[in-house]
């Protein structure tokens, strides 16, 4: 990493010496004994988004835009309480004629991103999104609550349930994942951030960690074997 980003340098250094696993499960180890219990025990992967309900889910289009809409993991098989024996997949219900699935079908790299507001932490996810029209698939991502962005079109098709040719589920599968930690409260990391914009210091009041596609690949196997 370049001197000329500090930020980051100290971020992924407060970072260094964690498994893959503790990245992804967590750690109960507290580095700043200021921080509250809790933030210390939201410290992988899964906790922070279990702190999220919804995410940016970015395609590209083949005029090279990139387009971003707000969507909500399938209620019933959220990230986050995946076990890795399943593997770690971001699964979606959407609708196969809106032109995201176009842009899937043309390119399928993709990003999703999570934000929790009121601790500043964040996902960014990369990879690649697979489309299945697989109808146990679909049921098993099914919330009824999901019928409302279908609606019921009355030809006795296109009723707007799970069975409805127009739903389709989005799975994808990580190349890597980045995501921030903040282990300060709001408070302690206001505090931080204007210190160091009046001593001329280097504000990182948490962690940047990243997951690799083989580190991924380590914890799913170790959790199969």
């Amino acid at each position: 990493m370049s001197n000329a980003d500090p930020y980051t340098k100290k971020a992924e250094q407060a970072a260094e010496g964690l498994t893959p696993q503790q990245k992804i499960d967590g750690t109960l180890s507290l580095k700043h004994t200021s921080v509250p219990v809790l933030m210390s025990l939201r410290t992988g992967l899964k906790q922070v988004l279990k702190s999220t309900k919804y995410c940016m889910f970015t395609t590209r289009s083949p005029e090279g835009e990139l387009h971003a809409r707000c969507m909500a993991p399938a209620s019933t098989r959220q990230p986050a309480d995946v076990g890795l024996a399943e593997g770690l997949r971001f699964s979606f219900i959407a609708n196969n004629a809106t032109f995201k699935m176009d842009e899937i079908e043309f390119d399928s790299h993709v990003n999703v991103s999570f934000l929790d507001p009121s601790s500043t932490c964040w996902v960014s996810v990369a990879g690649k999104a697979q489309i299945t029209n697989d109808r146990e698939t679909i049921k098993s991502l099914w919330s009824p609550l999901v019928a409302a962005w279908f609606g019921d079109l009355g030809d006795g098709v296109h009723k707007g349930d799970a069975s409805d040719p127009r739903v389709s589920a989005i799975q994808v599968v990580p190349d890597s994942i980045r995501y921030w930690y903040a282990q300060r409260s709001s408070l302690g990391q206001m505090t931080e951030i204007v210190t160091s914009a009046m001593t001329g210091g280097t504000a990182a009041p948490g962690q940047l960690r990243t997951i690799t596609k083989a580190e991924i690949q380590l914890v799913e196997g170790l959790n199969t074997a």
